[in-house]
């Protein structure tokens, strides 16, 4: 940067720039900030005065940063981190923090149920997004704090802009109408579900990550995935959708009964769903401390990070404890 002032960068200027460079689009970029694209517009050429070098290229097609654009973000970011945690220190009591546990009567639950013992005079508030996908964009837009779920199914550019901690390797299940022909075994192997259809949430954009992880499942195994179909919401509407479809659904061994429906572990090999908590990057809260303490804690205690003899995971998985 050639700029030679000698004043300090505005944080509210900062936050826009980096805003901008996350996003690459000025009118989500205004939106999360809650500002009108006008005012977003003028605080980033402000900036780029005061500091004498042009942050961004902008075309009527796109926005990319410039070489100062990508020299200045991380500067911009730890400036950012250490104004919200001067701020927090002398704000009192931090505000809640938006806990997205997917489903409910999952092992994230147990994590949250810890936190809150860890942290009592924290607020940690539950939500329930169902999907990881679908989380990460409400983390990025500042509706929710953290989540859990598969992070090396995110999409790259997702996954740059969150941190993330392993929790633990989950054994993946079956959900069978309770007449199907296999649901009198104790454990479903793979091969038994050759031919079938199985539901892996096709077409719902909130979780993309789980059926992907369905589809490195199935391959090469004469399983198919079946095609989108309208989400069930509630246990009623779950055996409506069995009854008529009767197709089986992936789930994990901990997912909740169903009406009419067995639950059965897959087996030849052990299917494994890798569950992360993932949260913004540069996100500081002392509920977050105690949601990561309890996700570490129980997860040692209860042999979370063990992979059973047998299992499987998809290839190149990122984010997993051993690479």
């Amino acid at each position: 940067m050639s700029g030679s002032s000698s004043r300090d960068a505005d944080p509210r200027l900062l936050r826009a720039f980096v805003a901008v460079a996350e996003e690459l689009h000025f009118t989500r970029a205004a939106a999360r900030l809650y500002l009108a694209q006008q005012a977003l517009s003028r605080d980033i050429r402000r900036l780029e005065r005061e500091l004498g070098a042009e942050l961004f290229v902008r075309t009527t097609r796109q926005v990319t940063l410039t070489s100062d654009g990508e020299r200045l973000l991380p500067y911009a970011r730890r400036v950012l981190a250490a104004h919200d945690e001067l701020s927090e220190a002398f704000r009192g009591a931090p505000r809640p923090l938006l806990v997205d546990l997917n489903s409910p009567g999952l092992a994230p639950e147990d994590v949250l149920h810890r936190a809150r013992e860890l942290a009592p005079e924290q607020e940690l508030m539950a939500r329930y997004e169902s999907g990881l996908t679908g989380a990460a964009h409400e983390i990025l837009a500042g509706r929710i704090d953290a989540s859990f779920g598969r992070y090396g199914g995110l999409d790259p550019a997702l996954r740059a802009r969150l941190d993330v901690q392993f929790v633990r390797y989950e054994r993946m299940a079956v959900i069978l109408p309770e007449d199907h022909p296999l649901a009198g075994l104790p454990e479903v192997p793979l091969s038994g579900l050759a031919g079938e259809r199985v539901y892996a949430g096709a077409g719902n954009d909130r979780t993309p990550e789980w059926t992907d992880l369905a589809v490195r499942l199935f391959a090469g195994r004469g399983i198919e995935v079946a095609p989108p179909a309208p989400l069930a919401v509630g246990k009623e509407e779950f055996r409506r959708i069995m009854a008529k479809h009767r197709n089986p659904v992936l789930a994990v061994v901990d997912f909740p009964p169903m009406p009419e429906c067995v639950l059965r572990p897959l087996v030849d090999p052990v299917p494994l769903s890798p569950v992360s908590l993932v949260w913004r990057k540069g996100l500081r809260h002392p509920g977050l401390d105690a949601l990561r303490t309890a996700a570490a804690e129980i997860g040692a205690r209860e042999g979370w990070h063990t992979r059973p003899a047998g299992s499987w995971l998809p290839e190149g998985e990122p984010g997993l404890p051993d690479g």
